[in-house]
């Protein structure tokens, strides 16, 4: 099943947790530790409501950078979480993971050396979402794998895939930062 038709079936939390996911692999962009997002993973965890992360996420928006700088993928990072549905609903949350989803495969595409360079015609990121994924870098082929990863997890377990799609998660943040990392020794 491709990316697209797994987050049209997915539900409410498997949206969110999709969502929150692309977000947090992309947190080393905005200049954020690891532990940054936890609290929006815990309300979720916990069911706690939309309150809860309405609250949360206003916590998560202030320690974070969200200043502007020339950077694309960091921008596209910005607006993952600017997008975050204050008062998520269903309507709300399968825009935001779909909007989500793209971005941090053109971020992984951006920070592809090979990709950068412009080793593709076009962005092909439409077309591995729907399963063509031809050609695709390895690093946006990762981040589809993940994608796909956590929203099988949620999809099979329910709640208790929570966990799973955190460990996949933390996995693709620390290949996010080792590919920053080479990107900032290549422009030195």
């Amino acid at each position: 099943m491709s990316l697209v038709e797994l987050i049209a079936q997915a539900d409410e939390r498997g949206l969110a947790v999709s969502g929150l996911a692309c977000l947090d692999r992309c947190v080393p962009l905005l200049a954020g530790d690891d532990e940054v997002l936890r609290p929006l993973w815990s309300s979720l965890a916990q069911d706690a409501g939309a309150g809860d992360w309405t609250r949360r996420l206003e916590e998560v928006r202030g320690g974070l950078d969200t200043a502007e700088h020339d950077d694309e993928a960091a921008a596209l990072a910005r607006r993952m979480l600017a997008a975050a549905p204050a008062r998520p609903s269903a309507a709300e949350l399968r825009v935001w993971a779909d909007a989500c989803s793209v971005a941090a495969l053109r971020v992984h595409r951006l920070l592809d050396g090979a990709a950068a360079e412009g080793g593709e015609d076009g962005d092909p990121v439409d077309a591995c979402r729907a399963g063509r994924t031809e050609g695709m870098s390895p690093l946006v082929a990762a981040e589809l794998r993940r994608q796909v990863a956590v929203l099988e997890l949620l999809s099979a377990h329910g709640p208790t895939g929570l966990r799973g799609a955190l460990e996949v998660s933390t996995e693709g943040r620390r290949v996010l930062r080792a590919a920053l990392s080479r990107r900032s020794r290549r422009n030195d």
